[in-house]
């Protein structure tokens, strides 16, 4: 049985999205932000990053939620989350899981926590203003190749629409957000009608009433 260490609406979701999708034996364990439990020892002996999610199975252990996600698809091909090796859009689900990761996942911590890079408010202030128009650019290219296709890799769901739908929920604060862009909009549509996704979001306390 798989275990998620996760807390809602964290970088577990997507993880999350993915046991549901598989429909395989996983067990939630919460980590209790408010008191730090991701920095205990306990945990660190886990995760030394002290950072949520991590995932345990057969006595091994992995976190970062990107790696997480492609381990889970990897080792559940049918589910066909992500393309077989040989597949053409194999290397565009790299592709676009590395984009939302390294660069608009990246982009989206420096708009949440501007305090862990720069000491000054009024600075830090600047860096989100900043901060948030790289996002908005990030969101337009986003919305461009979604201009002819349902999904982003292929004709069906797979791990980087599981991913995106995480951090399109941790954007709808933003001054434009997915939701305001055409294709996205459509898009983020379809992601919440997804069984998987409705019920993740039911269990974490997530409204989707904006994507209805």
């Amino acid at each position: 049985m798989y275990h998620l260490y996760y807390y809602p609406c964290n970088a577990s979701l997507a993880p999350h999205f993915i046991l549901k999708h598989l429909s395989v034996a996983h067990e939630l364990i919460l980590v209790e932000r408010q008191s730090k439990a991701q920095k205990s020892p306990e945990y660190l002996a886990l995760n030394p990053a002290g950072r949520i999610p991590t995932l345990t199975f057969d006595n091994q252990v992995l976190f970062e939620s990107a790696a997480i996600c492609w381990f889970l698809a990897e080792t559940h091909p049918d589910a066909k989350l992500l393309p077989a090796i040989g597949d053409n859009n194999r290397a565009k689900a790299m592709q676009w899981l590395t984009y939302l990761t390294n660069t608009l996942q990246a982009e989206l911590m420096i708009y949440f926590y501007p305090q862990h890079h720069i000491k000054e408010e009024s600075a830090q202030r600047d860096l989100v203003t900043m901060s948030e128009q790289r996002i908005y650019d990030m969101l337009v290219l986003l919305d461009k190749a979604l201009s002819t296709t349902d999904f982003l890799v292929g004709e069906t769901v797979t791990l980087c629409d599981y991913y995106f739908f995480m951090l399109a929920i941790w954007a709808d604060e933003i001054e434009h957000p997915p939701m305001s862009l055409p294709n996205l909009s459509q898009y983020c549509k379809r992601l919440a009608a997804l069984p998987a996704i409705k019920e993740v979001c039911a269990i974490e306390g997530i409204s989707l009433a904006i994507y209805q």
